[in-house]
């Protein structure tokens, strides 16, 4: 194992937030395509390298509120959904959510163990 292993495997932990938030930031979102698009999100980001594990929850009475006018959607933001990501890499596996705290959505590092 190299010697910086667990700030690689956060730092690809991070790349993937990345990818999954800027990439998904802004699609139409409907209480009925919820579940399709939790799925093509963390399936989407399980394609990269070092990814094990990605639950993304977004939370239908959020987007229900968010929506506000007669065509039935919102954008998805961040502060509609909660997602968990495990990263392994060389051993070490990170493990990451995003959740909402003090109206931001924030990403964080849950533990780094090998």
């Amino acid at each position: 194992m190299e010697p910086d292993a667990p700030q690689v495997a956060c730092f690809e932990a991070g790349i993937k937030f990345g990818s999954l938030y800027h990439q998904f930031a802004g699609t139409p979102v409907a209480p009925r395509s919820i579940d399709s698009l939790e799925r093509a999100m963390a399936e989407a980001i399980e394609n990269q390298p070092y990814c094990v594990e990605v639950s993304v929850d977004i939370i239908e009475e959020r987007v229900r509120d968010a929506i506000a006018h007669d065509e039935g959607y919102t954008e998805l933001t961040g502060s509609l959904m909660e997602v968990e990501m495990t990263v392994d890499y060389e051993g070490i596996e990170v493990r990451t959510e995003m959740a909402m705290a003090d109206g931001y959505p924030r990403m964080r590092v849950v533990s780094v163990e090998r």
